[in-house]
């Protein structure tokens, strides 16, 4: 009986695995599915002590297809080593969390090695504004959302993605290799099965970006969107993902204490990341995305 039930689950993880991509988007259950399918892996090992248990050869086969399944969709991901190189520019993006009283540390520690930071639930005159003003010399916030810069900020204007506000904004930044568009974003929320705020901010998102004719274009935000979920398909393409050209593993940020999923994005075109990673963030419940590069 229990090696059936391993050959069972076994074929259902690897059917899941190979197949989240035909699975419909059905009460926002599926952005749940596909945060998360990194972490089927962990079955495998699971499965495989159900069948020595079983002392069941086939069990023991079966088990390890979802194995190989999951190491051709996220192998790379683990042995991938940052291409690194001189970089240009040094960006983050963060959010501080609207009740962290210890924001004001938590972009400082973030950004002191920054060229470039963008910050989301942010408060008027909170300590993580106040801080970044003494940082930086150059700034833009709109409303929850903003940029701060080494670099003069110009060109720049709230954006509304679909939420009635402005909750993202464009800047164009002089940089000493020449200028880069970027924009601030933070998404609607994804929960399950409230997910058509969230759908209808990415496909904005995408008009903006497909809209902008900017040789360097830099996305920088909490999109609420995992890089595993399909919503990611309408932004990368166009857009490459820093964590997934030049970063060190998964680059999960969310929640800070022990991350699952990665809501916070660098993503880019007309440039090249030479590395990636996260970085913590006191106080928030998430934790910081950072990225270099080379323009």
């Amino acid at each position: 009986m229990l090696s059936r039930i391993v050959v069972i689950v076994s074929a259902a993880v690897a059917m899941t695995l190979a197949g989240h991509g035909l699975i419909p988007a059905l009460g926002g259950f599926t952005p749940v599915l596909e945060s998360l399918l990194p972490w089927m892996g962990w079955s495998v090992p699971v499965l495989l002590a159900a069948a020595t248990m079983a002392r069941s050869r086939a069990a023991a086969a079966a088990a390890l297809v979802p194995g190989i399944v999951w190491a051709a969709m996220f192998g790379s991901t683990l042995l991938r080593t940052p291409p690194g190189g001189p970089s240009d520019l040094a960006v983050g993006t963060i959010n501080v969390g609207v009740t962290n009283n210890a924001s004001g540390e938590a972009v400082r520690q973030v950004a002191k090695d920054l060229d470039l930071l963008a910050a989301q639930e942010l408060t008027r005159g909170g300590p993580a504004a106040k801080q970044l003003n003494k940082m930086f010399r150059y700034r833009y916030p709109v409303s929850t959302v903003g940029l701060w810069s080494r670099y003069p900020i110009t060109k720049s204007r709230p954006l509304d993605v679909g939420m009635g506000w402005p909750r993202a904004l464009r800047a164009v930044i002089s940089t000493p290799k020449g200028k880069v568009t970027v924009y601030v974003m933070h998404l609607a929320s994804a929960r399950p099965g409230h997910t058509t705020s969230r759908d209808a901010s990415l496909a904005q998102a995408r008009r903006l970006i497909d809209a902008d004719s900017s040789k360097r274009i830099l996305l920088l935000g909490d999109l609420n969107t995992a890089t595993t979920d399909r919503g990611m398909r309408g932004l990368t393409p166009p857009l490459t993902d820093a964590q997934t050209a030049a970063g060190d593993g998964f680059g999960f940020t969310w929640p800070s204490e022990f991350p699952v999923t990665r809501p916070d994005h660098i993503l880019y075109k007309g440039m090249t990341a030479t590395r990636a990673g996260v970085a913590p963030a006191t106080g928030s419940d998430h934790r910081a995305a950072v990225a270099s590069l080379r323009l």
